[in-house]
């Protein structure tokens, strides 16, 4: 049952964040409000294309993991890319971001990626 719901996190996490690269290429500025930093009407919209596709590969490399390779691979992976939504409730929080989304969102998503870590490591 173990391995089930580790599994199952992961792939859902996988593409969850795959939806959200895909939804920062496809509407960049709605994405940036609900990121947290709005981003200026006339403001250059490369950064947040690299943004859409940097989350769109992280799922795709997320699900090739778990697909080709190991769970204990999908768990480092999980280790590792958990730290970046710390990252971005810092960048959250530096630049006037809402508290709610930078915790409720930023936040909550670090720490549900690293106890999907844990349970795949327990699994595999």
């Amino acid at each position: 049952m173990l391995t089930v719901i580790a599994y199952t996190l992961a792939v859902v996490l996988d593409l969850f964040v795959m939806f959200i690269g895909a939804r920062f290429l496809l509407a960049p500025r709605a994405s940036a409000a609900g990121y947290g930093v709005p981003a200026k009407e006339n403001g250059d919209s490369a950064y947040l294309t690299i943004k859409g596709s940097r989350d769109l590969m992280y799922g795709v490399l997320g699900l090739a993991l778990l697909a080709f390779v190991s769970a204990r691979a999908e768990a480092w992976f999980m280790l590792v890319v958990g730290i970046v939504p710390l990252f971005d409730m810092v960048i959250v929080l530096r630049h006037g971001g809402r508290r709610a989304i930078a915790f409720g969102v930023h936040f909550a998503t670090a720490v549900t990626v690293l106890i999907s870590a844990a349970l795949l490591f327990a699994a595999g």
